[in-house]
């Protein structure tokens, strides 16, 4: 099989959620002693990927319910867009899940 990496990462984005982390799980089973990957090792070619509302949703572990209120809101906007399908960066996603779990923490 010669499959490139971007068409092994093409093929796991289309995946549901709970099969894509079953292949991360046997992934990091398969390296090791290491168990805990840090962010850049999972995510670093995602760093400047555009996401869907629904992939945002997914990342921020939220409901798209939760994910749209957050837009209305604009506690998140979009980055760009293709059509009418708005794309949310990485970063912007990533800073927004920090503020999420630090407001966690502090209602806690």
């Amino acid at each position: 099989m010669n499959t490139t990496a971007r068409e092994l990462f093409s093929t796991l984005q289309q995946l549901p959620t709970d099969e894509r982390q079953q292949f991360f799980m046997l992934l990091a089973n398969s390296l090791g002693e290491q168990e805990n990957f840090s962010h850049q090792q999972v995510f670093g070619d995602l760093e400047n990927a555009l996401f869907t509302a629904t992939e945002a949703a997914e990342y921020l572990e939220v409901s798209i319910a939760t994910f749209r209120r957050y837009l209305k809101m604009q506690k998140i906007t979009a980055d760009s867009g293709i059509g009418s399908t708005h794309l949310y960066s990485l970063n912007s996603l990533r800073e927004f899940k920090k503020a999420l779990r630090a407001t966690r923490r502090k209602s806690t």
